[in-house]
């Protein structure tokens, strides 16, 4: 969804070529350029006692399982937003972190920066998701967008 107004002074926005491409520009010039760029997601693929936690967020649909995520916040390294994500979400701790790689989301406007993370203590869902699954590695099988991509190159480098 485009912006319609500049988010500086309110002023309506025009399509105007700059930077070598089409951008949402204010149109009273108050030099506002909606540049669109991508918000960087941490994903976390945690394993605990040999197993992967896969969860489902109560806005997916039944039996859509994936992998935790979050936003990074103000003054947070990725590896420690990740951290903090497995923390709020499953209410386990990160033993160790190691990065599987970055991954373009362009359905959201988002770059996923995604983790391995090895994990401790007992899971306790927050509110955000409905259920978690505890999956053999053996078992694990990557789905072909988003977080998908980190496990299908973790499952290739194991």
């Amino acid at each position: 969804m485009c912006p319609r107004f500049c988010s500086a002074c309110g002023a309506g926005l025009e399509t105007l070529p700059l930077a070598g491409r089409l951008r949402l520009v204010c149109a009273a010039g108050c030099g506002h350029v909606e540049w669109g760029n991508p918000l960087p997601v941490v994903a976390a693929l945690v394993e605990r006692e040999g197993r992967i936690v896969l969860a489902r967020n109560h806005a997916w649909a039944e039996g859509v399982f994936g992998l935790v995520t979050g936003f990074l916040e103000a003054g947070e390294s990725p590896e420690e937003a990740v951290g903090r994500e497995v923390a709020e979400e499953l209410g386990l701790v990160a033993s160790a972190v190691s990065l599987i790689g970055a991954y373009p989301f362009e359905r959201k406007n988002e770059v996923i920066l995604a983790y391995h993370v090895q994990a401790t203590g007992e899971i306790v869902l927050n509110e955000e998701l409905a259920e978690f699954r505890l999956i053999a590695p053996e078992k694990l099988r990557p789905w072909d967008f988003g977080t998908g991509l980190a496990v299908r190159d973790w499952l290739v480098r194991r």
